[in-house]
């Protein structure tokens, strides 16, 4: 009967000892880390402040969101009037059904043609390596609306104006993203690939079952930051398109208008109904952005 009990003991004194062990001092604070805590809430707060007041004015009657007075909290009262009246004079289930379907086939063609750039020039010595990777740094400085004009006619000549592969094609190319993957991707360990080819391994199983597995971070980190850019994209889908069954969120909300002049707070419901799935997708993948960006190695460049 002992031998239990000293059992019991002993793993009880080894779990304190682990629990002791795992714990580690809290910090002191430091008058640095103190100012850096203030300067990045003040930050926060200023960026709050316009997204506040943009809130409450979409909640607001189209009287209270023009009185000259500002009020936060508006004498009528809050209302969705100027959410039904958005709902009321445009399509918004079909225009974000656009939105979704456009947005995540060029995050998925994206992710699939700068993964496999960003891999051929991470790991495969070929002629032109230097000039491609020298032509992909200076591509990313170019303004998109110098592409504006070329990218029209070319979708003309391929038929695929007022289709929806006019909004997919030219956004699926992004130099930036192929630049990062391929900053992340050398900084794998060449010997795992090493251990797969003695072990029989080809180069297309190498890249499936070993670099993406282990890249997963910044695949998420990119494939959500393609997604909001392609959501927000509101010039190009503008061009490219002419058939109101067609149009995203962003263009089909400006064609949204009033007789009666500038409407605050329809204008407001319109920019929330257009932020809420980016916020949304912000809210649930956050950690993924945030742990793609800390290991891009964008630091050491």
């Amino acid at each position: 009967m002992a031998t239990p009990t000293l059992t019991r003991r002993t793993s009880g004194t080894a779990a304190a000892n682990a629990a002791l062990t795992i714990r580690q001092p809290r910090k002191k604070p430091t008058v640095g880390r103190i100012a850096a805590i203030v300067v990045a809430a003040l930050i926060a707060v200023l960026w709050l402040i316009p997204f506040a007041w943009a809130t409450v004015t979409a909640f607001k009657s189209e009287t209270d969101a023009a009185a000259p007075s500002v009020s936060w909290v508006p004498p009528s009262g809050f209302t969705f009037d100027a959410f039904a009246k958005v709902f009321q004079d445009g399509n918004i289930p079909l225009w974000t059904w656009n939105s979704l379907h456009t947005s995540a086939a060029i995050t998925a063609i994206t992710l699939v043609i700068s993964a496999l750039v960003a891999y051929a020039l991470s790991r495969i010595d070929f002629k032109g390596k230097k000039v491609l990777m020298t032509v992909i740094i200076a591509s990313i400085i170019i303004p998109p609306p110098v592409l504006i004009i070329p990218l029209f006619y070319q979708m003309l000549a391929l038929n695929l104006i007022d289709t929806s592969w006019a909004i997919i094609l030219p956004q699926v190319i992004h130099p930036a993203m192929v630049f990062v993957l391929k900053k992340f991707f050398d900084q794998i360990p060449r010997e795992l690939e090493e251990a797969a080819v003695m072990d029989g391994a080809s180069r297309l199983r190498i890249f499936t079952q070993i670099i993406l597995p282990l890249s997963r971070p910044i695949l998420a980190a990119v494939a959500i930051f393609v997604f909001i850019g392609a959501w927000n994209n509101f010039l190009w889908p503008f061009i490219a398109t002419n058939d109101g069954n067609l149009l995203t969120l962003p263009v089909g909300l400006q064609t949204i208008k009033s007789a009666y002049g500038i409407q605050y707070a329809q204008n407001m419901a319109s920019a929330l109904l257009a932020a809420l799935p980016l916020i949304l997708v912000f809210l649930f993948f956050q950690r993924q952005i945030i742990k793609g960006v800390a290991t891009t190695g964008l630091a050491g460049t």
